[in-house]
């Protein structure tokens, strides 16, 4: 029986990247295929970094991208008429994680970048056999940024600013204090955001007062509220 695929979920981010590392030290090769979802709200640097990971890997990346809604997060939030809910993200399901699964066969053992201190989030992708290689060596976030910069590699833009992740500029799964982070780096993106919520009205804020619960959204976001964790 021929041994199954091994696929790696590649987000550009420093976590998947070591994965990936890890995982092709392990296994032939030709077993291995890494995939990436292109999203064009990421920051262009992110290419930069996948194609310097290329090499490191030795290894190609099959960046898939998204058709129907122009591979955007923007326009999936309007024509959805919401970011976030209790459920997910609907950029996430519709450009990585239906993009993905219709590369996969499957058979198919797949790869996360998931961290030591994820192994909560992980649990569920490790019933359904799925590899974590940064967990099974116990190694953090900042094990992850460590051992790229030890390889060699700059690390992609958005770390750069003082970002946690490579994700999209302007996450609707960040937090108060991420949004802030982004109203001062990127001010224009911030404004943007604010103008597809204010189009889509209180179904897309992202917040709640935490006296009321009542939701609100980026234009009434206080300046130097929450705290810069995550994403």
């Amino acid at each position: 029986m021929k041994d199954p695929r091994i696929v790696s979920h590649f987000s550009c981010g420093a976590a998947s990247a070591v994965a990936t590392k890890l995982i092709l030290s392990r296994f032939d090769h030709s077993r291995v295929m890494i995939v990436n979802a292109f999203i064009a709200e990421e920051h262009p640097d992110n290419r930069r970094f996948l194609v310097d990971c290329e090499r490191w890997f030795d290894h190609p990346v099959t960046v898939l991208r998204d058709e129907k809604y122009g591979a955007s997060v923007d326009e999936v939030w309007r024509r959805k008429r919401f970011m976030n809910s209790a459920l997910g993200a609907p950029c996430s399901a519709l450009l990585k994680r239906e993009m993905l699964e219709s590369a996969c066969l499957p058979d198919d053992v797949h790869v996360f970048g998931f961290t030591a201190e994820e192994m909560e989030r992980a649990k569920k992708f490790l019933d359904n056999g799925a590899l974590c290689p940064l967990i099974d060596a116990n190694l953090t976030h900042a094990d992850c940024l460590a051992m790229i910069e030890r390889a060699g590699l700059e690390l992609p833009e958005m770390y750069r600013l003082g970002f946690n992740n490579a994700n999209c500029i302007g996450c609707c799964k960040g937090g108060e204090g991420y949004w802030n982070k982004v109203r001062q780096v990127f001010p224009a993106r911030f404004a943007q955001v604010v103008q597809i919520q204010e189009s889509i009205g209180p179904g897309a804020y992202l917040f709640r007062n935490r006296h009321t619960g009542e939701r609100f959204g980026l234009k009434d976001l206080r300046l130097g509220a929450g705290r810069h964790d995550e994403p």
